[in-house]
């Protein structure tokens, strides 16, 4: 080809990096130009006067500006700084490597215990199961924790949400599901929570020991999109372990921040607030996470639990509520219990496992019904008996109940060092109730 003729050729393409520059910043959002994006692609803000720079996702385009909501902050940046298209996009790597690693939201290490290795991408953004590729819950899911496993028995590939307020022991009984849990593989998920309870839970609640554990750290102080984020990459890394036949424990703490993470993002784009000024899309994210896991027909099965914080133990809260009806059951911990001394706190009565009566026996389920019946026979005349007003002999259950309401209390009650193998709360229980 004439020499003439290559230079008329490349004359007419631009082969320099296409970038945008940013025309506006407030405290959450950059504003920029130039640049042709799409919502969800993921960019990079170089800044012209130090060598700062962030990555962002587009979340907002209006004719030729699209809003950038950045994974830090935006201390630091100007007007007329450049804004690069990330080609990775919004992917993550994952691999075995990461097992018994503290990372954070982009896989980066936190524990300096060195880089990872051994890892592929993976999209942080994964479409849920489908309806109908979706595996029967047939299996039992032990997790040593005798009031769940004996009175509120989880499945394999279940979701169950742990509802609490502030202060009730959410972290304690997560630290007692990630030791007792029968799964191969732990991964969790602490999003928004206070840096300070993160070697604490790793030190004091899995006493330090992180074996076949994958923990995903996105704290307080970090941005609202790392929090948010967070808990999808989370998602994605036990979603690796799931299709390679694997049976996955994944716990989330806590959905509450992740939702008010997603309020403040919501809310700086302009979205309408609703009830306790949530936007709509708190309420329509929750799904397109929690949906993820189960059990999927010829791979393995993600059994989650995401804990609620419930403020001043409203259980109306529009986050527990919107919880409540995606979940397959809920464990609620009472401050009542704590305040009488049983730990972990669990109300048995106001908390349902929907799985339950499919995966149990005929045997174990007559002695659950049972003991709730019992239980809520106390309860209701609590008052009575206290003040001696009941004469023993009037009613023959409630006088079962008064009988074993020692040995009901004690079998709720578990020290947090200790699990106990299903067969033996399960016999426990009907021994109990057959007395």
């Amino acid at each position: 080809m004439p020499l003439s003729s290559l230079k008329e050729k490349l004359a007419n393409n631009n082969y320099s990096v296409a970038f945008g520059e940013v025309v506006k910043i407030n405290a959450t959002i950059i504003t920029a130009k130039g640049l042709h994006v799409s919502i969800s692609d993921m960019v990079k803000v170089v800044s012209q006067t130090s060598e700062q720079e962030t990555v962002g996702m587009v979340t907002e385009i209006d004719a030729d500006l699209f809003f950038i909501t950045p994974f830090s902050f935006v201390e630091g940046f100007r007007s007329g700084d450049k804004v690069f298209l990330d080609s990775t996009g919004l992917n993550i790597p994952v691999g075995v490597s990461l097992l018994g690693r503290v990372v954070d939201p982009f896989m980066r290490p936190i524990d300096e215990k060195g880089s990872l290795r051994d890892s592929k991408l993976a999209p942080i953004i994964k479409a849920p199961i489908a309806a109908m590729k979706r595996g029967m819950i047939d299996e039992i899911f032990s997790v040593g924790v005798k009031s769940i496993d004996g009175l509120l028995t989880c499945g394999k590939g279940q979701k169950l949400g742990i509802f609490a307020g502030s202060g009730v022991g959410k972290s304690t009984l997560m630290g007692m599901i990630v030791r007792g849990a029968d799964a191969p593989i732990k991964v969790v998920a602490l999003i928004g929570e206070r840096g300070r309870e993160v070697p604490e839970f790793i030190e004091k609640n899995l006493g330090g020991d992180l074996t076949n554990t994958v923990i995903i750290v996105a704290t307080s102080d970090d941005s609202p999109l790392m929090r948010k984020y967070g808990a999808f990459a989370a998602m994605s890394v036990a979603e690796y372990f799931k299709d390679q036949g694997k049976d996955v424990l994944f716990i989330m703490d806590s959905v509450t921040r992740f939702a008010m993470a997603q309020r403040e993002i919501g809310l700086a784009l302009g979205e309408p607030p609703t009830s306790k000024g949530y936007p709509p899309s708190s309420l329509t994210l929750l799904p397109q996470l929690m949906e993820r896991a189960g059990k999927e027909e010829g791979k393995g099965s993600i059994t989650a639990f995401f804990t609620v914080l419930i403020e001043g133990d409203d259980m109306s809260d529009p986050i527990a509520d919107q919880s409540r009806s995606i979940l397959d059951g809920h464990i609620v911990l009472s401050r009542e219990m704590t305040d009488f001394g049983i730990y972990p706190p669990v109300h048995i009565l106001n908390s349902a496992s929907r799985v339950m009566n499919d995966i149990i026996s005929s045997e174990h389920l007559s002695a659950v019904m049972k003991f709730r019946r019992l239980y809520t026979l106390l309860k209701e005349n609590e008052t009575l008996i206290r003040i001696g007003a009941y004469t023993q002999g009037s009613d023959a259950e409630l006088d079962e109940a008064i009988n074993k309401k020692e040995a009901m209390e004690h079998f709720i009650t578990q020290d947090a060092t200790v699990q106990v193998p299903f067969e033996e709360t399960k016999d426990e229980l009907i021994a109990l109730m057959h007395s």
